[in-house]
């Protein structure tokens, strides 16, 4: 299911320290509907969530300043129902984080169509919302 008109868009911070993934996951999200916001980094990216909460949180795991890891442990504390998908190249076993984030935390290794992104975020909406993905 993408976001239609008659639905709320779901609002997506995308956190990726890379411009050209930035711009084309900007892209990818807009053209199925969704509402994106990008940011450079971590430190931005905890300002835009206490800002304006997403409905979900596109994370870069390697990234200068503060890894992706830090930010993940951070935004989970800031929000604990917060949904985030992990976007990396490099291997990630969502196991290893605490059983209660299990459900709202998902990884989709790159590179992956913007099909599979659409399906994985629409996978990890549905679980927060108790519903299965359509």
């Amino acid at each position: 299911m993408t976001a239609t008109k008659q639905q709320q868009a779901p609002n997506i911070l995308i956190v990726d320290d890379t411009p050209g993934n930035v711009l084309l996951l900007v892209r990818m999200l807009t053209e199925r509907g969704y509402k994106p916001r990008p940011v450079l980094s971590g430190k931005l990216a905890l300002q835009a969530a206490r800002t304006e909460p997403p409905d979900l949180i596109l994370l870069d795991i390697t990234m200068p300043e503060m890894s992706g890891q830090e930010l993940l442990r951070r935004m989970l504390q800031l929000n604990p129902a917060i949904c985030i998908l992990i976007c990396s190249g490099y291997p990630f076993d969502v196991a290893t984080l605490p059983a209660t984030a299990h459900h709202q935390v998902g990884f989709l290794q790159k590179p992956f169509t913007p099909k599979m992104l659409a399906g994985s975020i629409e996978q990890l909406l549905a679980a927060r919302n108790g519903a299965a993905p359509e």
